[in-house]
């Protein structure tokens, strides 16, 4: 037998071994997510559930059509526009503090992991005692004088969302901007001290030009994890927060509760649309930064 013909059949049990590993994964993707989210388009373009007749696109007209979507739809836009960039600045200026000798850098690494392995439920009373009316927030206020702030029930509660969020995901972020700031060869700091570079130079000619592929999938993972609010939304303001911070997936769940599951299969299709057209545009401009790179 040819080495090459004993080659293609090691490689096909190799194939078969690997696909034997792979189908549970497959297999439980396929029927907990894949099925449901299929079915899910079906019943977006039908009038009811149960021997629904097809409909077209009119389900997909009253979701835009109505305001308590086009406001969660902006608030969820809005939400993402300013919470992305300011987490990506935080996690980066601290994954630089943390990449030099810094006092403590193991200790302040693991107060910053913290938040990823706590789970939310159960530091939401945290938030709520800090951010109640008559919380110790509040509390610290009448002490110094000043008034009490309704934290969760006026504009103030999209700056306690960002707060939150900031606090959920900048540990990961960080540690993200780590591993690319160590993959950066050192060599080419050592040439910059030669040529007489500064810090600022260095910054943004070698540590941010080599740290773009890591900027790329941090940023892309930020604005995913942006559309994940809702659940530390829901623990804290419950099902009717504040209108500044009622976001789609809120609309969704009022529509699940309500039993309406033709507009909230249209809302979640429409999400998943913006999703996918952020999603593209980002490795579009990261295929293209690795030409250009090239």
């Amino acid at each position: 037998m040819s080495l090459g013909l004993r080659f293609q059949r090691l490689m096909r049990k190799q194939g078969v071994i690997a696909m034997g590993f792979l189908a549970p994964s497959v297999l439980g993707f396929s029927l907990f997510y894949l099925i449901p989210f299929v079915i899910g388009i079906v019943y977006s373009f039908m009038d009811k559930t149960s021997g629904g007749m097809f409909v077209g696109l009119a389900n997909y007209e009253t979701v835009l059509g109505s305001g308590s979507f086009r406001k969660a739809a902006w608030n969820t836009l809005w939400f993402t526009a300013v919470s992305v960039p300011l987490l990506i600045l935080v996690s980066l200026v601290l994954a630089l503090l943390l990449n030099g000798n810094v006092y403590l850098r193991r200790w302040v690494r693991t107060a910053y992991i913290l938040p990823l392995v706590v789970p939310v439920a159960s530091v939401v009373m945290i938030w709520q005692i800090v951010f109640d009316w008559n919380g110790s927030l509040n509390a610290w206020f009448y002490g110094l004088g000043w008034g009490r702030i309704d934290w969760m029930k006026s504009e103030w509660a999209r700056a306690v969302l960002l707060i939150v969020y900031l606090w959920k995901y900048v540990g990961y972020n960080m540690i993200l901007f780590l591993a690319g700031l160590q993959g950066i060869p050192k060599d080419y700091y050592e040439t910059a001290d030669l040529e007489g570079a500064g810090p600022v130079r260095k910054l943004f000619n070698i540590t941010l030009v080599y740290l773009t592929p890591t900027m790329f999938f941090v940023v892309l993972i930020s604005i995913i994890n942006s559309f994940r609010i809702f659940r530390e939304t829901y623990l804290i303001a419950g099902n009717y927060p504040h209108d500044s911070i009622y976001m789609l997936q809120h609309y969704m769940n009022n529509m699940f509760m309500s039993l309406d599951v033709q507009k909230l299969t249209a809302a979640a299709v429409l999400m998943v649309i913006c999703i996918l057209a952020i999603v593209s545009g980002m490795q579009s401009l990261e295929r293209r930064f690795r030409r250009f790179m090239e």
